[in-house]
């Protein structure tokens, strides 16, 4: 399993420093020591689409959010079993291909004002660096990306990996809006070249880094929400803006969740998730979850479960997020509509937010291809949020319309929603972050590297 992701996570990215040169006149064609942007940029979005946006962090954040579980014996990840070096590969993925390769992809732009690719190269460190600083808190940043001028890079607290990341994305807006005539084409996997739609991502993320710090220390719900709903006004405004990778269904591009769900792994759908979608009468429970080869039906398994049963008995993903050619969606506009729905709450109350709300699962129902009619049946019986039911109801809501999503377990922390408890079989609470990876500890020694699964993050308060 393990081996079929990190593949596809293009490792050639590492070694585009190339051969270093006996003599001037020794140059091996087969060993470039550099290359064009669009070389950069392709491999470097499967990548984030792969490893970073559907890795084995965002597996563990689906096991502790209780969507998926293991037909294994306890103990196991689904019950809270970690240990440091299981963070290693996302670690390296990150920091070592993702973050370094962006970092050269905006140097080498910016040095040919190619102000199209230096923005896009912004827009997916800041993406990158949410990802991470959402996992682990504290990371290298400022210090970091010098190769060997700076093997030993100190952590930046949290609060300043926010402040960086508003930063990339406005200067990545910038960048975009200075309309240079150098365009991606095919090279962009995203979007193929719509710098619109880049521009467009951009403030819908910056939208989503201004909500994680609602309950953050030096910060209030009233303020993120104001800024969200600014950033939003230049945001995703159809379906057609997603941030997703189109995967082809062939060997070697298969979707991620698809690879995830082979028997191999062992993984199926848990019990919370499936009975969730079966309780709620929700029309998307076709379109997420596949019915049980053996009995028809839509049946999970239960986390923490000692017996085993046969893989056969449990439920898959659906065909809308885990067929082999399901895209992958990293971000969207479902995704800016419950941000907006979060932050009028907060702004305007319920009764304001309540429209959005509705829009947010029209446009998510209507794009895994529900009926209108069941849409309307579900919409009029869920009834209307209330000031005390509204922030439960929207994150529950977005929980389904971001299905295997990391985001996910982002809102958990910083809202309490949904409400889950622990585990049958787990040895503690619900892991509120990722460990620090092994071989950060045994080459960077730093005081956060201490940190527990149920330690929380500042921004989790």
């Amino acid at each position: 399993m393990k081996k079929s992701l990190y593949t596809l996570s293009f490792f050639s990215l590492l070694l585009l420093g190339g051969c270093k040169k006996f003599i001037d006149v020794n140059k091996d064609p087969n060993n470039p020591t550099d290359v064009q942007e669009s070389l950069l940029l392709a491999p470097l979005e499967v990548n984030i689409s792969h490893i970073v946006s559907a890795g084995t962090a965002p597996i563990y954040a689906n096991h502790w959010m209780q969507n998926i579980a293991l037909n294994q014996p306890v103990p196991n990840t689904g019950t809270y079993l970690m240990v440091n070096v299981e963070a290693d590969g996302d670690w390296s993925n990150l920091f070592a291909t993702c973050l370094n390769n962006l970092r050269i992809l905006n140097t080498k732009a910016e040095e040919k004002q190619s102000t199209n690719y230096s923005g896009i190269a912004k827009v997916l460190t800041a993406y990158c660096l949410g990802t991470a600083t959402s996992l682990w808190g504290d990371i290298p940043y400022s210090e970091a990306l010098k190769g060997a001028d700076n093997f030993l890079p100190v952590y930046d607290k949290q609060e300043d990996i926010y402040t960086a990341i508003q930063q990339l994305l406005d200067a990545a807006i910038t960048d975009i809006s200075a309309n240079s005539p150098v365009l991606p084409g095919g090279d962009d996997y995203y979007y193929g070249g719509d710098m619109d739609k880049w521009k467009k991502l951009a403030y819908t993320l910056k939208a989503r880094y201004y909500m994680h710090l609602t309950d953050a220390p030096g910060h209030t719900a009233a303020e993120q929400a104001s800024l969200a709903l600014t950033a939003l006004q230049n945001g995703m405004i159809s379906n057609d803006d997603d941030m997703k990778l189109e995967y082809t269904g062939a060997p070697g591009q298969e979707n991620p969740w698809y690879l995830l769900f082979l028997p191999v792994s062992t993984v199926v759908l848990s019990s919370a998730a499936v009975d969730t979608l079966v309780e709620r009468n929700d029309p998307r429970l076709s379109k997420l979850v596949t019915p049980a080869l053996q009995t028809g039906e839509y049946n999970g398994r239960e986390i923490g479960q000692v017996d085993l049963g046969s893989l056969e008995e449990y439920s898959l993903g659906g065909p809308a997020v885990a067929d082999a050619a399901s895209p992958n969606y990293m971000v969207t506009y479902n995704e800016a509509l419950f941000l907006k729905a979060e932050a009028t709450l907060y702004a305007s109350g319920a009764a304001a937010a309540e429209p959005i709300l509705q829009e947010a699962i029209t446009s998510n129902m209507e794009k895994l291809g529900v009926a209108g009619n069941d849409i309307q049946t579900y919409l009029g019986t869920r009834g209307t949020i209330t000031a005390e039911s509204g922030l439960r109801v929207i994150i529950e809501e977005k929980k389904i319309a971001n299905f295997l999503n990391i985001e996910n377990f982002t809102d958990w922390r910083r809202t309490g929603f949904p409400v889950m408890t622990p585990v049958p079989n787990a040895p503690s609470e619900i892991p509120r972050r990722y460990l620090y990876p092994q071989i950060e500890i045994s080459t960077n020694a730093q005081p956060q590297q201490s940190a527990k699964l149920t330690d929380k993050l500042w921004f989790d308060q």
